[in-house]
């Protein structure tokens, strides 16, 4: 039963991304907006999560130099949030049909020199990023702006065969996918071998996975893995985030982290907050594109 209702689910996912992708481009363009308004209508419960995260650390927003949003409340840019995600998922069904090359040619990209200066080390290289914009694009991209195939780290469906649907999209352009089990293993190996990893580091995770740190001006949970690979391997982590910017995409590299060397765990804490900032500066910056639904807090009520 169950691998029917799979099926089933797999066939209608790949038959409705297949009609979306059948959309001219310029059409697509012109239902975005449409369709986010459709989606902040019919998803209540993230359209509240996003609101309540929003309104919650506005005020510390609002008090950083780099702030510059002309929206005037929680609800406004929860609105943009989701129009933003109305357009990434008429674009993620071209992309899952093979039609993305258009996509990737809005893209421009900025400091990329900074990927330069770390390709030179020859140590391999980790992405670090969050839920910006477009993120499927992006790490496609990669693989073709750079012409570097990218292992990114990844949850597994729990649907095999939509599983398989979205992997081999996944995989396009030479890149690969590295699923959460066994997934420090298989990233060191990836270092090891001079290669490229993505990581997406901008939700919470389990307290004994991580550090508590300050994000947006509340304790958060944020992953200690990219610390980790870095004092282990010695490789060069860039962050690097992807706005909207009118009708393209902006690809940007911000120069490598710079993390301590000494050991104990105040001094992980202190790097693990030093990544964090730098997302947390991307969002102060561009907080329509940042994916404000997922719980990022969780996990910390009454510190």
């Amino acid at each position: 039963m169950r691998k029917t209702l799979w099926l089933l689910q797999a066939g209608l996912f790949y038959l409705g991304t297949w009609l979306v992708a059948l959309v001219p481009q310029g059409l697509a363009d012109r239902l975005a907006s449409p369709v986010g308004t459709l989606l902040h209508r019919i998803l209540a419960s993230r359209r509240r999560i996003a609101e309540q995260n929003i309104d919650s650390t506005l005020d510390y927003m609002r008090s950083q130099p780099e702030w510059s949003c002309p929206l005037p409340d929680a609800a406004a840019i929860a609105s943009a949030v989701f129009h933003g995600i109305g357009r990434s998922l008429l674009e993620v069904c071209r992309l899952y049909h093979g039609r993305g090359t258009a996509l990737i040619g809005r893209i421009d990209v900025r400091g990329r020199e900074h990927f330069e200066a770390a390709r030179v080390l020859d140590k391999g290289l980790v992405f670090l990023t969050g839920h910006c914009s477009n993120w499927e694009l992006g790490a496609l991209a990669f693989g073709k702006l750079f012409n570097v195939p990218v292992s990114v780290v990844a949850r597994r469906q729990n649907n095999p065969y939509l599983n398989r649907m979205v992997e081999r999209m996944r995989m396009s352009y030479d890149n690969s996918i590295i699923y959460k089990h066994n997934a420090l293993r298989n990233m060191l190996s990836v270092i090891r071998k001079k290669g490229v990893v993505g990581l997406l580091v901008d939700q919470a995770v389990l307290p004994e996975e991580g550090c508590l740190i300050s994000f947006l001006g509340r304790p958060a949970w944020a992953s200690r893995v990219p610390v980790v690979l870095a004092r282990k391997t010695g490789v060069p982590v860039l962050p690097v985030f992807m706005y909207r910017e009118a009708d393209r995409y902006v690809i940007d590299i911000q120069p490598m982290l710079v993390f301590s060397d000494v050991g104990g765990e105040e001094a992980v804490q202190a790097d693990v907050q030093r990544y964090s900032a730098e997302i947390e500066r991307f969002i102060v910056r561009h907080p329509t594109d940042w994916y404000w639904v997922h719980r990022r807090w969780k996990r910390t009520e009454g510190l």
